[in-house]
């Protein structure tokens, strides 16, 4: 049952309707940000600017391996942080009332891919249709928008929460997690967190997810010309052997016996995926070195430091190969070293946005086990805060032509608006 007063809950959600031209053309701005690994920094000025306009002031939180590294969250990194720094505000209440919040979003985004398959260039946001076209738009730059808006709309009703909300801008949800760790650390801890993830195919609210572990695996073999081939071992022929075997242990994985419950009815939830390859010098020698980058997925019940001896032993079991006779086989580990987490869907922050959502949408959010991951996870495993991770309807998300519907994302902002009301409680604005 809903506590926030008719007329303010009215004034809020006409607000947020009156602001769907400026949240439009946020999300175009922050789209058109290109901000893969390394080159975070114009989304993280641009969302400073965002919470400026709030009347807030930003701050850095800069993400420091050497004080995250003993966190058992912590995932080895594979650039420098230097330049990069996470940014996030924080409104404080005249009278602290109501419970406090932390309103979540990162801003890097994936690669492009083959960018002459896009439909348009992909950091030049294109609507149409009802939706926004641009890499990043829906995974999530949507939902950092609708946290800045939501938060919006209540100062233009003339209201403003009366508890501490914090804002968090981060730097790689894609590939580590640290900066959403090290604001976690360096933030005072919230009664709750919202995510604003993107969804899948429909509006979405996460359950369940799993964890994931990137490893490297460089294979170097004995180089020949191609005419001795057979004297030679070829690096990039082992790290095909490779991947066969680790292909092997996907199925294993994905047997009924070692799926949670938590996943059962989704297809093949622990995925493999073999990201990038290096390899080769020249058409007619047999190739020294080849290098294949990986995602392994941890399912839920099993830990990170499990699957991480599972992938030493299968390294080192593949090394013996008679096959590889005469190869180097090295086994890294850089990026994600993520645990997999579970969403309890009856704390009452969950309650709150799932019974929003369905009230401003007029349906229901749709309650998934993801086999991928987000930053929620940080909040919930080591910290013990309940965290609502939900999102707007998109497609092809690390894809090509990947898109947000736009409709959903407003009805996203609505949704974080009132469920901020309602969870904070609200005062005049000052």
């Amino acid at each position: 049952m809903s506590t926030l007063d008719p007329g303010a809950r009215r004034a809020i959600l006409d607000a947020v309707q009156a602001l769907e031209g400026e949240a439009v053309a946020a999300l175009e701005r922050l789209v058109r940000c290109p901000s893969t690994l390394g080159n975070e920094a114009s989304a993280l000025e641009e969302m400073a600017q965002n919470y400026a306009a709030l009347g807030l002031a930003p701050q850095r939180v800069a993400t420091r391996p050497e004080a995250l590294q003993d966190h058992p969250g912590f995932s080895p990194p594979l650039v420098s942080y230097e330049g990069r720094d996470n940014v996030v505000a924080t409104h404080q209440p005249r009278e602290r009332k109501g419970r406090s919040l932390v309103l979540q979003g990162h801003v890097d985004v994936v690669p492009v891919g083959a960018e002459d398959l896009w439909t348009s260039p992909p950091f030049e946001p294109v609507v149409t249709g009802g939706r926004m076209y641009g890499r990043g738009a829906a995974d999530m730059k949507a939902g950092c928008i609708s946290n800045v808006l939501a938060f919006k709309a209540l100062s233009m009703a003339g209201l403003q929460p009366a508890a501490e909300v914090q804002f968090h801008s981060v730097i790689e949800e894609e590939c580590t997690g640290n900066g959403a760790l090290a604001c976690m650390m360096a933030m005072p801890k919230c009664d709750a967190v919202i995510i604003p993830e993107t969804g899948v195919s429909f509006d979405t609210v996460y359950a369940a997810e799993v964890g994931a572990i990137w490893a490297w695996v460089t294979v170097t073999g004995r180089p020949t010309h191609v005419r001795d081939m057979h004297a030679g071992v070829n690096a990039i022929e082992a790290a095909y052997l490779i991947s066969q075997r680790f292909k092997e242990y996907e199925m294993a994985m994905n047997r009924a016996e070692n799926i949670h419950a938590a996943f059962h009815g989704v297809n093949h939830p622990v995925n493999i995926n073999f990201g990038t390859v290096q390899g080769g010098e020249w058409n007619s020698s047999v190739p020294t070195r080849a290098k294949i980058g990986l995602r392994v997925g941890v399912m839920l019940g099993r830990s990170a430091a499990q699957v991480k001896a599972e992938i030493e032993a299968l390294v080192a079991e593949i090394a013996t190969n008679e096959k590889l006779r005469g190869s180097q086989v090295k086994l890294e580990f850089q990026g994600f070293m993520a645990e997999a987490c579970q969403f309890d869907q009856k704390e009452p922050i969950v309650q709150l946005v799932r019974n929003t959502f369905a009230d401003v949408a007029g349906h229901e959010l749709r309650e998934v086990a993801i086999p991928a991951l987000t930053d929620g996870r940080f909040f919930t495993l080591y910290q013990g805060t309940p965290v609502a991770c939900f999102g707007p309807e998109s497609d092809s998300v690390h894809g090509i032509d990947e898109s947000v519907n736009l409709a959903s994302f407003h009805a996203t902002t609505r949704t974080i608006a009132l469920s901020m009301a309602e969870w904070c409680g609200v005062e005049s604005k000052a």
